[in-house]
C-alpha cells in the first residue's frame, strides 16, 4: 500500500457516473475464462495496472511477480505504473476498449466502479484451496457488488492506531488512554502552548467517519449525506472543542507540517491517530524518535477505527480471463501476499499470513491488524466523493472557530445532496 495515496486520497473529486461506462462491460460469454494467444509456444501476457509506490515498494511489488512467473512459465506480466490521475487513466481506458487484464482498485471507488458492470465476478473462479474465509471479512465485503458476488480481493490494507511520544508521556506523567475521554484529558497535559500539541487531528472525514458515527448517527443514508444528523454533530463536536476551547489539538497545517506523521516526527504533537505508512515514514525520518502505538481508545465503550484497502480486480472485457485469475489468486494467495507484505510497508489481509510474519503481536504493527476485524472501511456507496468533499469543506471552517459545528454541516450536507440530485 502507498502511504502517499492514503495521504492524499481525501483529495480525490471526481466521481464515476454509472452511465459513463454504461455498454462496455459483458464481452462474448462464449469467451469467458479463455485466453487468445498466437501459439501453443507464445507465453500469455497479462496486462497488470496499478499506481506507483516508493522504490522499496516497487521493489517487493516485481519481486512477487518474478515468483509468479517462474511458477507459470505460460503467462508474462506486462506491470503498467500509472503515476498521476489514476482512476481516471483507468475509465479512460476502460471506455476506449483499452482497459488492463487486471488492475488496483481503492475500496473507495469501487462501489461505483462495480456498478457500471465493467468488472468481471470472481467466484466462479475460486476453488476451495484459496480459502476465502482466511481474509478479514470486513475488508473482503469492500468488493462485493449488490448481488452478493465478490468482484475483487483485497491486496493490504491499514486501519488507524494511536501513536505516543513516550518521552513526553513519560515527562507529563500520563497513562495511554484507553477511553476518548482519557485522550482529551492526556491531550490538555501534554500541550505546551503553541510548541507542543496533545493531539494531532486530520479534519476529514477519511479520518473522522468512525468517530461520526459513534454516537448513533450515519453520515450516509440511502446513498445521500445525512452528517447534519445532531448525534453526527454531538459525535463530532469534541474534536472541535479540543482545538477551540482546550487549545490541546491542531491540523499539521497550523504547525508546518505536511501531515500527522511529520508533525509527530517533529514532535509537534504527542499523540496521531495514523496508520500503518506512519512506520516506515517514521524509522526512516526521524529513527531516534521513542513512540509506540496502540489501538485507538474507544468510544462510547465501544472499539473503533478505519480501514483502507485495495483489491486487484478482473477488467470484464479482457480476453485473458483464465490467466488474469491465475496473476490475482496468486498475488492474493498466502504465497504471493507473504512476499508483498514481508517488508512491512502494507499489512496483509489474510489473517494466516499476519499471523505467519508475526504482525499481529508486533509491538508497532500490532495494534493495527488488531483493529481489522472491528473497522469500519474507507467506502459507503457511489456518492461518497461528493459527500466527503462538501463535508471536508465546511468541517474544517467549524474546526477553525469561523462558525459552529451544526450550522457548517447543515450547509455541506444540503449542497451534497443538491449535487447528488442534480447528477
Amino acid at each position: 500500500m502507498k502511504r502517499k495515496k492514503w495521504l492524499t486520497m481525501v483529495g480525490i473529486t471526481s466521481v464515476l457516473m454509472g452511465s459513463m461506462l454504461a455498454g462496455c462491460g459483458g464481452g462474448d460469454e462464449k469467451t469467458a475464462g479463455e485466453d487468445t494467444s498466437g501459439g501453443k509456444d507464445e507465453k500469455i501476457e497479462v496486462t497488470l495496472a496499478g499506481w506507483g509506490g516508493n522504490p522499496s515498494e516497487q521493489k517487493l511489488l516485481q519481486q512477487t511477480l518474478d515468483e509468479f512467473e517462474a511458477k507459470h512459465p505460460d503467462i508474462k506480466v506486462k506491470l503498467e505504473v500509472i503515476s498521476e490521475q489514476y482512476m481516471d487513466v483507468i475509465k479512460t481506458r476502460l471506455i476506449g476498449g483499452e482497459g488492463p487484464d487486471v488492475f488496483y482498485l481503492d475500496a473507495f471507488e469501487a462501489p461505483a466502479l462495480i456498478e457500471t458492470g465493467v468488472l468481471e465476478p470472481l467466484d466462479k473462479y475460486v476453488t476451495d484451496d484459496f480459502d476465502i474465509n482466511d481474509f478479514e471479512k470486513p475488508l473482503l465485503d469492500a468488493f462485493k457488488g449488490k448481488d452478493g458476488k465478490i468482484y475483487g480481493f483485497p491486496k493490504d490494507y491499514s486501519t488507524l492506531a494511536l501513536f505516543y511520544n513516550k518521552k513526553m508521556f513519560q515527562e507529563a506523567g500520563v497513562d495511554v488512554p484507553k477511553t476518548w475521554d482519557e485522550l482529551r484529558e492526556a491531550a490538555k497535559k501534554l500541550t505546551k502552548g503553541t510548541k507542543v500539541y496533545g493531539l494531532g487531528v486530520a479534519p476529514e472525514l477519511a479520518r473522522l467517519y468512525y468517530i461520526a458515527e459513534s454516537k448513533g448517527g450515519k453520515v450516509v443514508t440511502d446513498n445521500k449525506a445525512s452528517f447534519a444528523d445532531p448525534k453526527v454533530v454531538e459525535a463530532l463536536q469534541p474534536i472541535v472543542d479540543m482545538h477551540l476551547k482546550d487549545k490541546s489539538a491542531a491540523q499539521p497545517s497550523e504547525t508546518g507540517a505536511g501531515w500527522g506523521g511529520e508533525m509527530f516526527g517533529q514532535g509537534k504533537a504527542a499523540m496521531v491517530i495514523e496508520g500503518n505508512w506512519a512506520i516506515p515514514f517514521l524509522q526512516d525520518t526521524f529513527p531516534n524518535l521513542e513512540y509506540g502505538t496502540a489501538e485507538i481508545p474507544t468510544i462510547n465503550g465501544k472499539k473503533a477505527t478505519m480501514a483502507y484497502t485495495v483489491a486487484y480486480v478482473m477488467n470484464k472485457d479482457s480476453k485473458k480471463k483464465k490467466a488474469a485469475w491465475e496473476l490475482i489468486s496468486y498475488l492474493t494467495g498466502k504465497e504471493g501476499m507473504k512476499t508483498w507484505t514481508s517488508k512491512g510497508y502494507a499489512l496483509p489481509t489474510r489473517k494466516s499470513v499476519a499471523a505467519e510474519l508475526g504482525y499481529d503481536k508486533d509491538p508497532l504493527r500490532g495494534p493495527l491488524v488488531a483493529g481489522a476485524s472491528y473497522a469500519t472501511v474507507w467506502q459507503n456507496g457511489t456518492n461518497l466523493p461528493i459527500i466527503m468533499n462538501n463535508f471536508n469543506n465546511q468541517f474544517v471552517s467549524a474546526f477553525l472557530g469561523e462558525r459552529p459545528l451544526d450550522e457548517a454541516l447543515k450547509e455541506a450536507q444540503e449542497t451534497a445532496n443538491k449535487e447528488i440530485e442534480s447528477k
